[in-house]
């Protein structure tokens, strides 16, 4: 059976299965084709793998809506404040020449990027929307490079399944698949409306994933590592926010 034909079949017997109310059903053939996410435990267990499955056999390669210049929202709506560790005001009072990003893991080069090489690689600019899960959002341009490019720098190896990625705040960090990971909108940004991107909106490296929620754009990024395995990963639940009630996937 080809590839083709067998996500025609998946979908077939998932939405069928979600029709009857069958979530039970779903989840298990969710299973059995590797789509199903880190946070699949609890009562919400079997409605989050039928929304991530569904979205990931019907709308893999779809892009997440670009806007005008005129479009963008002035100012952007900056969430929280800078991190207060004495790292991370170190690096900005010396304005992030020493700030790096380590790529480690399933890779066949671990390396580590300053924020100035990462500028030398081809880039990627886009005019998205950053929608919150708390009710605000905004428009704005985003520059940087996309991800899939350094992981391939890097050399990612074929049975990588995830990228994680931590920020300098410890409790910061989240993950992805590799359809996301690859996906030619998700950016390592390293602009901002045509310049940085401020502090307050997590310069120096921020990630940006356009086609989900606000909180997987995790800000002050400092480290990668691709992984086949999120359940090893600290508390196996993909990301930091899970414990806050927040869904692993968060697709929109």
């Amino acid at each position: 059976m080809s590839t083709s034909s067998r996500r025609t079949l998946i979908r077939t017997g998932i939405a069928a299965a979600a029709g009857a109310s069958g979530l039970a059903v779903a989840a298990k053939l969710a299973d059995e084709y590797g789509l199903v996410p880190p946070d699949n435990g609890g009562i919400y267990g079997p409605g989050q793998t039928l929304t991530y499955a569904a979205h990931r056999l019907l709308s893999r390669n779809s892009l997440a809506r670009e806007f005008s210049r005129s479009q963008i929202s002035n100012p952007p709506y900056a969430n929280g404040k800078p991190p207060k560790l004495e790292d991370f005001k170190r690096h900005q009072a010396e304005d992030f020449v020493n700030w790096r990003l380590e790529v480690g893991g399933l890779v066949a080069r671990p390396t580590s990027f300053s924020v100035a090489e990462l500028k030398t690689y081809p880039m990627r600019s886009q005019i998205t929307h950053l929608a919150c899960e708390e009710g605000w959002s905004y428009i704005a341009e985003w520059t940087g490079v996309p991800l899939s490019h350094i992981l391939e720098r890097v050399g990612m190896l074929p049975q990588a399944k995830f990228v994680v990625y931590q920020s300098i705040q410890n409790d910061q960090w989240n993950s992805l698949d590799m359809d996301e990971a690859m996906h030619t909108q998700t950016l390592v940004t390293v602009g901002m409306n045509g310049g940085e991107i401020p502090v307050g909106h997590g310069g120096p490296l921020r990630m940006r994933v356009p086609r989900q929620l606000g909180y997987k754009s995790t800000k002050y990024i400092n480290r990668l590592i691709v992984t086949d395995d999120l359940k090893t990963y600290r508390d196996g639940q993909g990301a930091g926010s899970v414990k806050a009630g927040y869904a692993w996937y968060s697709g929109i």
